[in-house]
C-alpha cells in the first residue's frame, strides 16, 4: 500500500515538459538539431594554393629554360639580374621609406632623428607666404591679389586680409612663393616667405 502511494505521488508531479508547455523548449539553442554521433565530418577539397585570377596556363618552354639557366648561375651573378632588368625595362628604382622623426630603437634613437630633422629644415622645399602688413589705401588691390591665388570669395579674402599678420598660402614652392610676394608688393602689401 505504501508502495502504491509512493508511485502515485511520483506520477502526480508534473514533468518539465508539462511546465514549459508542449511547444516550448528548455534548450539554449532553439534551432539545435542533434547530429548523428556516428557520422564522419565532411571533408572539403581545397586547392593547394589560392589564386584570385583563376588557373593559369603552364609556362612556355623558353621560360622554363630561362628559369633553369638563372638557377644554375652563381649567387654573385644572380644578384645582378634585378638591377640589370630594371635598367633594361626602364622600371623606376624603388624608393626607400623615410624614418625621419621616428624612434627606431637602439640604432636610430631620438638623437639621430633630431639631427636628420635639422638637416631637413636646411633643405626646405615647401614654403608658406605670410601677409605682414599693407597700405590702407591699397587694401582693395591686396584683397584682389589674395583672391587670385587662394580661390576665396570676396568676403573670405577681405576677412583674411584684415587679420594681418596672417598666412595666406601654405606649402608652395620657392618660385611660386616669390611670385606671390612680388604680386602683393606691387599691389601695396608686404608679404614674407616662411
Amino acid at each position: 500500500m505504501k508502495l502504491v502511494a509512493l508511485l502515485r505521488s511520483i506520477s502526480v508531479r508534473p514533468t518539465l515538459r508539462e511546465i514549459t508547455g508542449p511547444l516550448q523548449s528548455c534548450s539554449f539553442q532553439s534551432d539545435f538539431v542533434p547530429k548523428d554521433p556516428h557520422a564522419k565530418p565532411k571533408r572539403y577539397k581545397y586547392p593547394p594554393f589560392y589564386d584570385p585570377y583563376g588557373p593559369r596556363p603552364p609556362p612556355s618552354d623558353k621560360v622554363i629554360e630561362l628559369a633553369e639557366r638563372i638557377a644554375a648561375l652563381p649567387t654573385e651573378e644572380r644578384i645582378q639580374i634585378g638591377p640589370t632588368l630594371r635598367e633594361r625595362l626602364r622600371h623606376p628604382k624603388m624608393q626607400s621609406i623615410s624614418v625621419e622623426g621616428m624612434d627606431v630603437g637602439i640604432h636610430g634613437g631620438a638623437g639621430a632623428g633630431s639631427t636628420k630633422a635639422e638637416e631637413k629644415k636646411a633643405e626646405k622645399t615647401a614654403f608658406d607666404v605670410k601677409l605682414e602688413k599693407f597700405d590702407t589705401a591699397a587694401k582693395i588691390k591686396v584683397i584682389k591679389e589674395v583672391r587670385a591665388f587662394t580661390n576665396l570669395g570676396l568676403k573670405e579674402a577681405k576677412d583674411l586680409v584684415e587679420k594681418v599678420p596672417v598666412l595666406i598660402k601654405q606649402g608652395v614652392t620657392k618660385e611660386e612663393a616669390n611670385g606671390i610676394i612680388e604680386k602683393i608688393k606691387a599691389a601695396g602689401g608686404i608679404a614674407v616667405m616662411e
